[in-house]
């Protein structure tokens, strides 16, 4: 009788638990500035421990290769060079600079890379160490291929998210979570600010200096990241404070206040099965440039090689 009192009140008190609304948001980096932006549960295994990671993707393990996939569902960034035809690695443009600069990261560090914006490249996603979303924007996959992208990583699959990859999919929970439990808000004009490395020890981060500068749009973000290693963040007080683009102006739709102290711009976490990282870095194709003469491009080049080489295996991951 006692004993079916005390598993009748244990049920009671789950119902009641499971009832209660979720706890706020409290305790981010950089204080009350990043509270309360969200903090959503997505329903999967995720964050810094390996334990959210499944070694089931029957992936090359020598000839190592990776998608780049840059479809634009909306608003194609300038920077994109114009859109490619339909294939896989069809004829490329002078102006598609991040393509022809991502080609060439590739063959110098050791990794085979495929490119597409077709839809179809997602039939045969297993046969890939790393899938790579470099400014997609918007709804730029069908059911089909989120449906296959969610299998990859449930299988293991490596992901890598640069830059508008955060203005996508906004209306679809799962990659939402994929990439930290963050999205684009908004963002300033395009000026220079200082990189700060919060995390030196990890693949995409080792070597680099404490502090370098780079010119970008230092994206805001609502959710703000959550459950991650923060790898690097942006120095608000590094760049111009003139009424146009200041911390707090409201020159961007929106009014966003910025992050303050700790405006990530790259992280990194394990997903539902899968490895992630991610940096909203990478507005201007010339980062990608062989001579790069635009400031932090031979950083930002380092920081991505070393998280696509993390997510394939090549490096610790998210260490």
């Amino acid at each position: 009788m006692m004993d079916r009192f005390y598993r009748a009140a244990l049920s009671l008190t789950m119902l009641a638990m499971l009832s209660l609304p979720a706890a706020a948001q409290t305790g981010n980096p950089g204080g009350p500035i990043n509270d309360h932006l969200g903090d959503m549960d997505y329903g999967v295994c995720r964050g810094i421990d390996p334990v959210c990671f499944h070694d089931w993707h029957v992936m090359p393990k020598k000839d190592f290769k990776v998608l780049l996939f840059t479809r634009s569902g909306g608003p194609r960034h300038i920077t994109m060079g114009p859109p490619l035809p339909a294939g896989l690695n069809p004829p490329l443009a002078p102006e598609n600079l991040i393509h022809r600069g991502m080609l060439r990261l590739a063959a110098e560090n050791g990794f085979k890379m495929d490119y597409s914006e077709d839809l179809a490249v997602f039939n045969n996603l297993m046969q890939y160490n790393a899938v790579i979303f470099y400014s997609t924007s918007r709804d730029m996959l069908d059911d089909s291929a989120k449906t296959a992208l969610r299998q990859y990583i449930r299988a293991g699959g490596g992901f890598v998210a640069v830059h508008n990859a955060f203005g996508s999919l906004y209306n679809w929970p799962y990659y939402e979570g994929l990439l930290g439990g963050a999205n684009f808000y908004n963002h300033r004009q395009l000026r220079q600010g200082d990189v700060v490395v919060q995390d030196p020890n990890d693949s995409s981060t080792k070597g680099l200096p404490a502090r370098f500068p780079i010119t970008d749009e230092f994206y805001n973000l609502i959710p703000f990241p959550t459950h991650v290693r923060f790898l690097a963040t942006v120095d608000e007080k590094s760049w111009p404070k003139d009424g146009s683009n200041g911390p707090g102006s409201g020159e961007a739709e929106g009014g966003h206040p910025g992050h303050g102290s700790f405006h990530p711009v790259a992280w990194c976490q394990y997903y539902d099965g899968g490895k992630a990282w991610m940096t909203t870095m990478g507005h201007d194709g010339n980062l990608l440039g062989a001579d790069p003469k635009v400031p932090g491009a031979i950083q930002f080049q380092k920081m991505l090689v070393g998280g696509i080489k993390s997510v394939m295996g090549l490096e610790p991951f998210c260490q």
